[in-house]
């Protein structure tokens, strides 16, 4: 109030100024004479001007007496002498125009120091939007306004999360009409924090809640309120809340929670007072609205282990939404979202499609469906075919074709048999994924050859025989290099990474060790990132790490012995199976149903003549 009454001040001021000026010059121009050179020496030769100032262009005086109009001065424009005298006989009236300096002084005076000032302007804002991380604006919030005409997203736009948006409802039902929703004296959540893997659509949640409120949204990622200076990151977390306070009733969101919410004094993790200072105003803010303005906290992690524990107790962050990857169903009801989007054939089933994406999520299925329609545009047809979203699913799952790095015969043969061998054992294991197709064609960064194995139904638990199943399978393929070319090579490097990965896993996280018993002897991983752990703890004595490693070998040693007994005995399958691949590069579905008939029969007239010789089965033995 004190600066704008300050500001009223000066604005009298500069007015009153402004009128004396204005009237000096009104003033001066009444009694101040134009008059033509004709008319000066008129006057000159009447004897009424009392003195007369020369100038490069202008003549001016006094007259003796003022004149009939009340002018004391005269000024009149120089003319030439001698030209004057040619007149004067005459009788008639000339007179001098002098040139006007104003657009003159304009162009030499201030034109160029408007330029300058212009210059000025623009180089600052430059310097401290880009250099300084925008000092002018630098407590200013960053986060992105969308109202409620422009966020276009509502429910409708989401699905494999049904559970979530049950959750997420109530929230809308809040914004919409608070009085109701507290009727009974319940309250609204002041934060709701969706947690999940990436791509899980926990972003899209939270526009699709704005959408469905029809209210004001506010955006930001975490990690804009983190700057160089102490002190602008609180300063931004006030005044986005105080921009949604005038905006009530409305969302903020968000995103990337982790940059701005890291617990503080994590050993290991260095301490830092710009982040420290920004959370801590993220938590008075918290504490200081009252959910019956109208203003809801969402926010979005993959990394919810991490978060400081004052951001998730209750009175914060009151509610946490899990917002996983979608099971099959799921997987469907996202796919024919996508689908609605582009022009489809008629071999084209959504169900089918969901089938040969487990694990996939939501943006995983929306960048299929794209690269499907790419598929079908290139090879210029009509729509997007059942073939072209298998192609999409290896091209995602083992990467792009290279069909121009050729391989030498020998190395053809290696990688036939090596992918012949996981193809083969995966359809001998009972309760193994089916085998989609096998290829010799390089794909990707390093991968000669791809077996795919599409599962029948989506999987959240795996018994102790399912495991050594799958590390059978992933060692079948070096198993039978062994078998057919008795050495071994450098393309089972990535199937011996999972093994050994799975089979650590057994040992130290799932107990399936008689010997080491039911206890885990590793940290907990990453909820949703998945990252693997490297190396154990150092609590860990020397005879428990010597265990785990004796273990571990037993898993994989008992892995390999048992997958190369089992093409052993089938060989004759195997040799057909990779002359086969070899001719043809590709086995699809109906070549693999051949194999897969061939070794069932073997299995069966292998079983019925242990039976006839009274003895037990040795294919039972091994499954």
């Amino acid at each position: 109030m004190q600066r704008r009454l300050q500001f009223h001040f000066w604005y009298v001021v500069a007015a009153v100024l402004a009128v004396i000026a204005l009237r000096d010059l009104w003033v001066t121009g009444r009694r101040v004479e134009e008059i033509s050179y004709r008319q000066f020496e008129q006057a000159l030769q009447d004897g009424r001007v009392a003195n007369v100032e020369i100038t490069g262009t202008m003549l001016q005086g006094e007259y003796r007496n003022e004149t009939p109009g009340g002018a004391k001065r005269f000024v009149t424009p120089r003319v030439d002498i001698d030209l004057a005298r040619e007149l004067a006989p005459y009788d008639v009236d000339f007179k001098g125009v002098a040139a006007n300096p104003l657009l003159r002084d304009v162009l030499s005076w201030v034109l160029p120091a408007l330029v300058f000032v212009a210059f000025w302007l623009f180089v600052v804002r430059r310097f401290a939007g880009r250099e300084l991380g925008g000092a002018l604006e630098i407590g200013k919030s960053k986060a992105k306004v969308y109202v409620e005409t422009n966020t276009k997203v509502t429910f409708a736009d989401v699905a494999g999360v049904d559970e979530a948006l049950v959750e997420l409802r109530e929230i809308v039902e809040f914004l919409k009409d608070p009085q109701r929703y507290g009727r009974l004296g319940a309250r609204a959540p002041k934060g709701v924090l969706l947690v999940g893997p990436p791509g899980t659509g926990k972003t899209l949640l939270a526009r699709a809640v704005a959408g469905e409120a029809a209210v004001p949204f506010f955006s930001i990622n975490g990690s804009e309120f983190v700057e160089l200076f102490v002190g602008v990151g609180a300063a931004r977390v006030r005044d986005l809340f105080d921009q949604a306070r005038q905006r009530a009733p409305a969302i903020i969101f968000i995103d990337e929670l982790d940059a701005l919410g890291r617990a503080r004094g994590v050993p290991g993790i260095g301490t830092h007072d710009e982040k420290e200072q920004t959370l801590n105003q993220l938590l008075a803010e918290l504490d200081g609205f009252d959910p019956s303005e109208g203003l809801v906290l969402l926010a979005a992690t993959n990394r919810p282990e991490i978060l400081d524990l004052a951001l998730l107790r209750a009175g914060r962050f009151d509610r946490q939404v899990l917002v996983d990857r979608p099971d099959k169903k799921g997987r469907v009801a996202i796919l024919r979202i996508h689908l609605k989007k582009v022009l489809l054939a008629v071999d084209v089933d959504a169900a089918e499609i969901a089938g040969l994406t487990a694990g996939f999520s939501g943006a995983d299925l929306a960048n299929l469906v794209n690269e499907a329609a790419l598929l079908a545009t290139r090879r210029g047809a009509d729509a997007v075919g059942a073939a072209d979203f298998t192609e999409a699913v290896e091209r995602i799952v083992a990467g792009l074709e290279k069909r121009n790095r050729r391989l030498n015969e020998a190395e053809r043969r290696v990688v036939a048999y090596h992918e012949m061998g996981h193809a083969l054992v995966a359809m001998a294991l009972p309760g193994t994924d089916a085998v989609h197709k096998v290829s010799i064609i390089p794909r990707g960064i390093g991968a000669l050859g791809y077996t795919i194995q599409r599962p029948t139904e989506d999987r959240f638990l795996m018994s102790e025989q399912e495991l050594d199943d799958k590390l059978t399978v992933l060692l079948a393929g070096r198993a039978a290099e062994h078998l057919m070319f008795g050495t071994l090579s450098t393309g089972a490097a990535d199937d011996l990474a999972k093994a050994t990965d799975i089979a650590r896993s057994m040992v130290t996280r799932y107990g399936m060790n008689a010997e080491l018993g039911h206890a885990t002897y590793e940290p907990e991983r990453p909820a949703f990132l998945g990252a693997p752990q490297v190396n154990l703890p150092a609590t860990l004595s020397e005879t428990t790490l010597g265990a785990i490693d004796s273990a571990v070998r037993g898993l994989i040693t008992g892995a390999f012995e048992r997958a190369r007994g089992l093409l052993e005995r089938h060989r004759p399958i195997l040799e057909s199976g990779a002359e086969e691949l070899l001719a043809h590069e590709t086995l699809e579905r109906q070549a693999l149903e051949g194999l897969r008939a061939k070794l069932h029969a073997a299995e069966d007239a292998a079983a019925i003549g242990v039976a006839v010789k009274g003895r037990p089965s040795p294919v039972a033995a091994v499954s």
